[in-house]
């Protein structure tokens, strides 16, 4: 719950806006005050007394209002807040935050602020896409800017694709995360997540079968306990957690790059199915079959062992969980990998098709039956959904980082 929580809302101008009227109700139902500000542009598309009505409070508007400076001014509006929150954040504003210009009340807030700033974006699919924007989005998450969205979908022109701004809901769920005062409150944690996508050629990849509904399920688990977390994902169809900054990545190789650029961190825990092996050499054009030719030699390579690189590295979380997919000798591959790779736990679950888990299986379905395995013993968890597992892991972490659980080495 946000009670007590003060908000300061900046709603930007896009189609998206009318979503954060919604918001507003949301957030106050949660016992959150909301500051509104509306710029120029949000005004075209939600009105000031809206705003206000569901608000309670006045709004602001101007930078060059006397009484408004008289009353608080910018400066002060702008650290009187919990959380800033930009919603919809256009490719606009996002711009201006980057590159620090302030020639309007909501961009002198945010260049002036030494709170915490949560952005929603919401934009056409093109502008989101566009190297600029992309390049924006880096500076911000770089000077330690979080975003929840923007997701896939249609879009008001008519287009498809990601842009949309984030539901209201989704938005709360990430400004919990950020206030939360959960135990695992200034904590940075790591997570990996689905597959990778090693490629033969431009058509064809080797992959390692994986949802990413697990590790997607911990890292927003996780985030929920107050953490700062981050989610380096591979090519997965599941949306981006609310209020966990992810790296979209699509080889062995990247995620590990990625993992590295994002140490040190409290705890790293890889859920990823990464691939083991990769082609020497990726085609640059498709692979033609040739009558009579036969198959072509595929002459394969050991892709990096990211567990092994982080477990046995001088920049090590103090708190390292693997996972091992495996389809027989469970245990006893689950507990050589614990030794072989330097981790503290690892999370064993049966991916055979045999397994008993739900209707289906483990992949790509919504339950697991997890073993905790470490070098005090085993503990068996009953089956449950990933969700349960996620959760029931966070508590985990958070135990083990507090240090009331057993020596992490």
């Amino acid at each position: 719950m946000l009670a007590g929580k003060h908000i300061l809302l900046i709603i930007g101008g896009g189609i998206a806006a009318f979503k954060s009227l919604d918001l507003i109700r949301r957030l106050r139902e949660r016992g959150a005050k909301v500051t509104p500000v509306l710029t120029r542009a949000g005004e075209e598309f939600v009105t000031p007394l809206s705003v206000s009505a569901l608000t309670g409070v006045k709004v602001f508007r101007d930078l060059f209002d006397l009484g408004d400076e008289a009353e608080m001014g910018h400066i002060q509006l702008s650290r009187a807040a919990d959380l800033l929150v930009v919603a919809p954040a256009t490719a606009d504003l996002m711009a201006k935050m980057a590159q620090g210009a302030a020639n309007d009340l909501a961009s002198t807030l945010l260049l002036a602020t030494d709170t915490p700033v949560l952005l929603a974006p919401a934009m056409n699919v093109r502008m989101w896409q566009h190297p600029a924007t992309q390049r924006n989005i880096a500076t911000l998450r770089g000077d330690g800017i979080t975003m929840v969205g923007p997701n896939d979908g249609d879009m008001a022109c008519g287009e498809f694709g990601p842009g949309r701004m984030a539901e209201p809901l989704e938005i709360v769920a990430a400004v919990e995360a950020q206030l939360g005062n959960g135990p695992l409150k200034g904590k940075r944690i790591l997570v990996t997540s689905g597959p990778t996508h090693e490629p033969i050629d431009p058509v064809r990849y080797i992959a390692n079968r994986s949802s990413g509904k697990q590790g997607h399920a911990i890292a927003a688990a996780i985030a929920a306990l107050g953490a700062d977390v981050h989610l380096v994902s591979g090519p997965v169809n599941v949306a981006d957690p609310a209020g966990v900054g992810t790296v979209h990545v699509e080889t062995a190789r990247q995620m590990r790059d990625a993992v590295m650029d994002l140490l040190p961190a409290d705890a790293a825990i890889f859920v990823a199915a990464v691939a083991d092996w990769r082609t020497a050499d990726s085609a640059g054009e498709k692979i033609k079959k040739v009558p009579g030719g036969g198959p072509p030699a595929l002459q394969m390579v050991e892709n990096p062992d990211i567990l092994a690189t982080v477990g046995h590295h001088e920049r090590r979380p103090a708190l390292v969980i693997g996972f091992a997919a495996e389809t027989e000798n469970l245990l006893a591959n689950a507990q050589a990998k614990l030794d072989r790779k330097g981790a503290d736990l690892i999370v064993a679950n049966d991916v055979s098709h045999g397994s008993g888990v739900g209707p289906g299986g483990v992949m790509g379905g919504d339950r697991n039956r997890v073993r905790i395995v470490s070098r005090s013993g085993v503990e068996e968890w009953p089956e449950m959904t990933k969700q349960d597992v996620a959760e029931k892991l966070a508590e985990l972490v958070a135990e083990r980082l507090s240090g009331n659980g057993a020596s992490a080495r």
